[in-house]
């Protein structure tokens, strides 16, 4: 399978999922990301929208403490792994690519993982393109990323590539890149 059939299978997988979400929970998204390891396992979808957050931090014994805390959190978000099925394509796609932890080099492995990222950010901007995150005010008030869990400087490298300046990645960079 090509390079761009892998990125392709991702994007199809993120856009049936995020779609899905947008369209059961009419929100305001801020946060949308694919998670994965520095293995480069397959990836998993979060996303935060503002609604959600107030929420779970108003169930939290400090809920102000607790907002910052939760804000860019992955795995606290209520759409962690939402969809998540939608993904079985890709971790099967995954599972016949050759394992990084056989490859005989670091160097070798290192280009494998980062292949894989790669096409993760590939798969994330086609979604960009086509519109999926919002246009305009809406894309700009939301930070689309493909994260390493856990987090590496590759992260911020990824966030700048994906998202165009402005407050909505200023204040991603401030308060969560590496």
């Amino acid at each position: 399978m090509m390079s761009q059939d892998l990125a392709n299978l991702i994007a199809t997988a993120a856009r049936t999922t995020l779609s899905r979400l947008f369209e059961e929970h009419p929100e305001d998204f801020y946060y949308c990301t694919l998670i994965t390891t520095a293995e480069g396992l397959p990836p998993a979808p979060s996303a935060w929208s503002w609604q959600a957050l107030d929420r779970v931090s108003a169930a939290q014994p400090d809920p102000e403490k607790a907002k910052p805390l939760l804000k860019w959190s992955y795995s606290e978000s209520p759409y962690w792994l939402f969809g998540d099925e939608a993904f079985e394509p890709v971790r099967r796609r995954f599972a016949e690519l050759v394992d990084p932890h056989s490859l005989p080099t670091e160097g070798e492995f290192v280009r494998e993982v980062n292949h894989r990222l790669a096409e993760m950010e590939k798969a994330m901007k086609m979604l960009d393109d086509e519109g999926l995150f919002g246009v305009g005010a809406r894309r700009e008030g939301m930070v689309v990323l493909v994260e390493v869990m856990p987090p590496d400087e590759g992260n911020t490298e990824r966030a700048l590539r994906l998202n165009s300046p402005g407050p909505a990645i200023e204040t991603w960079l401030d308060e969560a890149g590496e």
